[in-house]
C-alpha cells in the first residue's frame, strides 16, 4: 500500500497560504498540536479533517493522500490557479460598505472573499486588485460612495509615503487615508486625510492586516464634487488656521 502523503500536502498547503499551525487549526477546528502531529507525521489525518481540507483547497482524498503538491510537475494547485486566471481575467473582488464588518473577519478566508460581486476593468493588469466602497467626506475632492480599486501591497516597507491607500486595520477597519510611515518609530503609522477638516492620527503598524494602493476611483457623475474659488479659499483659510495654532502650541 502506497504511504500517505497527507500530513506533507498539509504542511504544504499552510505554508502556500501563509497561515500559521493555530490559524489552519481553527479553520479546521481541531487543535494545534494535532496538526503539528499531523505535519510531523506523527499522526494520520482524519477523514472528516481531510474532507475540510479538500473543500478549503477543491482538492480530491486522492489529491490529498497520493500525490506530492509540492512538486512543480505535479503541481495541482498551481495548474488549478492557472486556469482559474486564464477563465477570470483580472476579477476584482468589490467590498461594499454594508460587507465591511464581514470583510474584517474573512478578509483571509476564501470562500468568503469567492462571495463577493466581482467585475474587471481592461486598464489594469499583472497585479492583485481589490475595490472598497467608502463613506464620508474625509477624502474629498473624492465624494463619499467612490469605489477606491487598489492593488495589493504585500508589506508596509514597501508602502510609499503620502500614497493613498485602502487601510484594513483591526482597531480602525476599512478606512481611505495617505500614509506617513515615522522613521523614529516604525512601529506607528500616520493616517492623514485629503480634507484638511480632518486631523491625522496615528496607529499601530502591528494593527494593519492589509494596504491596498488606491489606482482608480469610480464614482457616479452625479456625485462628482466641483470646487469653486469659495471652497478653495475657505480650506486654505482653514489650513492656516491649523498651521498658526500649531506653531503657538509649540512655540
Amino acid at each position: 500500500m502506497a504511504q500517505s502523503l497527507a500530513g506533507q500536502n498539509l504542511k504544504y498547503l499552510r505554508k502556500l497560504r501563509g497561515w500559521t499551525q493555530e490559524e489552519l487549526a481553527n479553520k479546521l477546528g481541531i487543535k494545534r498540536s494535532l496538526v503539528g502531529a499531523y505535519e510531523e507525521e506523527r499522526a494520520d489525518p482524519r477523514i472528516e479533517v481531510l474532507e475540510k481540507l479538500g473543500d478549503m483547497f477543491k482538492l480530491t482524498l486522492d489529491d490529498l493522500l497520493l500525490k506530492d503538491l509540492s512538486e512543480v510537475k505535479n503541481n495541482y494547485l498551481a495548474r488549478r490557479r492557472q486556469q482559474k486566471l486564464m477563465s477570470e481575467h483580472n476579477v476584482i473582488h468589490f467590498v461594499p460598505v454594508k460587507a465591511a464588518a464581514g470583510y474584517l473577519a474573512g478578509y483571509a478566508d476564501t470562500e468568503f472573499i469567492d462571495e463577493l460581486n466581482t467585475f474587471t476593468l481592461p486598464m489594469l493588469t499583472g497585479g492583485h486588485y481589490r475595490a472598497f466602497e467608502i463613506v464620508g467626506d474625509s477624502m474629498l475632492p473624492t465624494p463619499s460612495g467612490s469605489i477606491i480599486v487598489g492593488e495589493k501591497v504585500d508589506s508596509l516597507e514597501d508602502a510609499k509615503n503620502n500614497h493613498a491607500f485602502i487601510v484594513v486595520s483591526r482597531n480602525e477597519g476599512i478606512v481611505y487615508k495617505r500614509i506617513e510611515k515615522n522613521n523614529r518609530n516604525k512601529n506607528k503609522i500616520t493616517l492623514a486625510s485629503d480634507n484638511p477638516a480632518y486631523q491625522p492620527y496615528q496607529v499601530n503598524a502591528e494593527d494593519i492586516v492589509e494596504l491596498w494602493k488606491a489606482q482608480m476611483v469610480i464614482s457616479k457623475v452625479a456625485d462628482q464634487q466641483r470646487w469653486d474659488v469659495n471652497q478653495l479659499a475657505s480650506l486654505v483659510s482653514n489650513l492656516q488656521e491649523q498651521v498658526s495654532l500649531m506653531k503657538k502650541k509649540y512655540n
